[in-house]
């Protein structure tokens, strides 16, 4: 179950020429590639193009009257290498992964793809999320363009905008037999707005038509001599023909007066932050008319030297506007200035920061710092009179508590890292590597296990200097924690593959929440719900089984602590050779909670009993000590503090946020035999006879306190 549904408004993709379309900067992509004939496309989910994959999941019906081929691949190396139909066909294809860790994981596809060059227009989406919002290391998708050769877009971040550059994506791609690469930020995925609608089109040659008409290219294939020809083609015939698409198409924009001592060069993605600045610098009005002519490069890469001396041509200084390092443009720019011989001054990173997100605030800074060297007069009185003492910021990291990312409330993982905390007390603190997904939260507090993560399925295979059995004399053996996502996204091959192959002797835990969870909830091969196009129900420890690991344990409940405990004891202390697995699956309680929800609310409405459980933690009995909250973190899980003067320690206290999971109760059992906690039963719409005994016992309870309160002893004055 995806994280959002799309249903309702994939219906506005069948609108037709002169239709008004409005909505987020993912459903204009899906309708551009409609409208610009594309024949297949596939990819792989990852913030922030995981809704783009949802949209096109449920529009499946209508690419399939269009004849499109659809398909949610295994990951981003399969993705990438679905875009070789376009190598021998003339078919247009696209592909969209998160960037740059897709990028990364289709980099073999993506080299030979652009090595062999293409027939029919190849679009790669990527998805960059480079700064504060991002869930990956600090890098970008741009050094590989410049690697392998792909032209990349960079266009505007507005809707008419990112419709056009995918028309002119796939143009480009067939202009000059190159692969292409499609960047949108996190904020141009879903930046709202409106554009005009052309109709769809069927592809001019679908995947249908090819394969009944096989056909193939010797000097596409990359082999010697092949690939030393498709090299000097990458040079000599496709980078002229993409310039002269990119110039003859006017793909990069000019804004502002033609003639000014200065000028700005921005990347397409930071058009808007630069019209911000100058717009607060009284340089620019709201809709784009400013007195600083700015050279919006919509392709990022290639560079055309002869459209940039034209820009600088008269100016006596230009500012690169280019997020993140290293300053690739500014480089390039810096490089074509000098072989000029032009006495035009270039800033970049001398007045804006080496690393870091491009905020409002750092843009406002750095156009106005630049504007004060190259060209003061242009500034306002105001903003040229001496700044006047800034109020200090107080620094909140002394009264606002650090809140680290966690799992959410209910989440099945949690009680995963308990059990191995419960057993680290036993048989001592472990090695143990982690992966990419919601299970790299047990590295945060409270639970502070684990921590490498190598990448997307590289859990175990992270291990592997550790992972050779009990070597050099030590007793413990290594831990790995992995994600269903992960495992069937290159786990299974790279690190349970070379586990088996290597004969490890380590221990590998699987958390299964039936969902590629982190990137939003879609199902994947071992998901336990039903998908009307997709393969689901196909058991982890099955495929273990099936390449040589005989040692698996699986567990349908991670919420028992103490089994999950005992059998991770005993996957750590047991004298069986080979690697050593357990599969903890329990589903994932955000998409439980999004399915069971509604519903709950729909039978509640229609008047239907209804009844859910609730935990709660008896004052009386609490002793304070904490080790639930130690052992769990469960975010409904806090401290409350008693009127009773003799008992100074805050007790346990269960919120209304709780699911109703018991982990909580659970881990105190495993831990300390706590008897605090109690479950209780939440009854909506309850029978006759369930309220009159309620009644019963409300009358009964409230008698019993009266009559206690009437005998305690008090001390208040008459």
């Amino acid at each position: 179950m995806a994280e959002r549904s799309f249903k309702a408004e994939v219906q506005d993709l069948r609108k037709g020429a002169g239709e008004l379309f409005t909505g987020e900067g993912i459903l204009a992509i899906t309708k551009a590639l409609l409208e610009n004939g594309v024949g297949y496309v596939g990819g792989y989910q990852g913030a922030p193009i995981s809704h783009l994959m949802d949209v096109l999941a449920d529009a499946e019906d209508l690419l399939g009257e269009l004849g499109v081929r659809f398909e949610a691949n295994a990951s981003e190396a399969a993705a990438g290498a679905m875009l070789a139909a376009s190598v021998h066909y003339p078919i247009r294809g696209a592909v969209t992964f998160k960037g740059p860790v897709g990028v990364n994981v289709a980099s073999d596809a993506l080299a030979n793809l652009s090595s062999s060059g293409v027939t029919g227009g190849a679009l790669i989406i990527v998805g960059e999320d480079y700064g504060e919002g991002s869930s990956i290391m600090q890098e970008r998708s741009h050094a590989f363009a410049m690697k392998s050769q792909f032209w990349l877009l960079d266009p505007r971040p507005n809707l008419p905008s990112i419709v056009k550059a995918v028309g002119d994506g796939f143009a480009l791609s067939e202009a000059s037999n190159t692969p292409v690469m499609l960047m949108v930020r996190i904020r141009a995925c879903h930046v709202t707005g409106q554009f005009e609608t052309r109709d769809n089109r069927r592809p001019a040659l679908s995947v249908a038509e090819a394969l009944d008409a096989p056909h193939r290219e010797v000097g596409r294939i990359v082999l010697p001599p092949m690939s030393y020809a498709q090299e000097h083609d990458k040079i000599d015939s496709r980078w002229p023909a993409a310039e002269r698409f990119i110039r003859e198409n006017r793909l990069n924009e000019v804004f502002g007066p033609d003639k000014a001592r200065v000028g700005i060069v921005c990347q397409g993605g930071m058009y808007n932050g630069v019209m911000r600045a100058l717009q607060r610098l009284g340089l620019a009005d709201l809709h784009g008319a400013t007195r600083v002519p700015v050279y919006c490069l919509n392709v990022t890469y290639p560079l055309l030297r002869n459209e940039f001396a034209a820009f600088c041509d008269g100016k006596d200084a230009v500012l690169v506007v280019e997020e993140g390092q290293p300053e690739f443009l500014e480089q390039a720019f810096a490089t074509m200035l000098l072989r000029a011989g032009s006495g035009t001054r270039l800033h970049g990173k001398d007045v804006f920061p080496m690393a870091g997100e491009y905020t409002g605030a750092v843009m406002l800074d750095a156009v106005e710092g630049f504007l004060r060297q190259a060209a003061p007069d242009l500034l306002p009185a105001q903003v040229l009179a001496p700044n006047t003492e800034a109020p200090a910021i107080p620094d909140l990291s002394q009264t606002v508590p650090v809140r680290p990312p966690g799992f959410c409330t209910g989440c099945p993982e949690r009680p995963i890292f308990a059990a191995m905390k419960l057993v680290q007390q036993e048989l001592g603190e472990h090695q143990i590597s982690a992966d990419i997904g919601c299970h790299l939260f047990g590295s945060l507090p409270p639970f502070n296990i684990g921590g490498a993560t190598m990448g997307y399925g590289l859990g175990p295979a992270s291990n592997g200097a550790f992972d050779g059995g009990k070597v050099g004399g030590s007793s413990k053996r290594a831990i790995s924690v992995i994600g269903d996502g992960g495992f069937w996204h290159n786990g299974l091959s790279s690190s349970f593959g070379n586990m088996a192959y290597n004969r490890s002797d380590g221990v590998a835990v699987i958390v299964d929440n039936f969902y590629s969870a982190a990137t939003g909830g879609q199902d994947l091969l071992s998901s336990r719900a039903r998908n009307r196009s997709k393969a689901t129900g196909n058991p982890i420890s099955k495929a273990l089984k099936g390449i040589g690991i005989d040692w698996v344990r699986q567990i349908d409940r991670t919420y028992d602590v103490a089994r999950l405990r005992d059998t991770l004891r005993e996957a750590l202390t047991t004298d069986a050779p080979g690697p050593k697995v357990l599969v903890a699956s329990s589903e994932c309680m955000l998409n439980r909670e999004r399915r069971e929800k509604p519903q709950r609310a729909a039978a509640i409405r229609e008047g239907r009993r209804v009844e859910a459980p609730r935990f709660g933690v008896d004052e009386a009995v609490c002793t304070g000590d904490h080790a639930c909250i130690r052992l769990s973190g469960c975010p409904s899980l806090s401290l409350k503090r008693l009127d009773d003067p003799l008992r100074d320690d805050p007790v346990a206290q269960i919120d209304q946020t709780c699911v109703g999971c018991g982990n909580c109760g659970e881990v105190a059992e495993a831990a300390v035999l706590c008897p605090s906690f109690y479950e209780a039963r939440v009854v909506h719409n309850p029978s006759a006879w369930e309220a009159r005994l309620a009644r019963w016992r409300r009358g009964g309870i409230g008698w019993l306190a009266r009559r206690r309160a009437a005998r305690r002893l008090s001390f208040e004055e008459v």
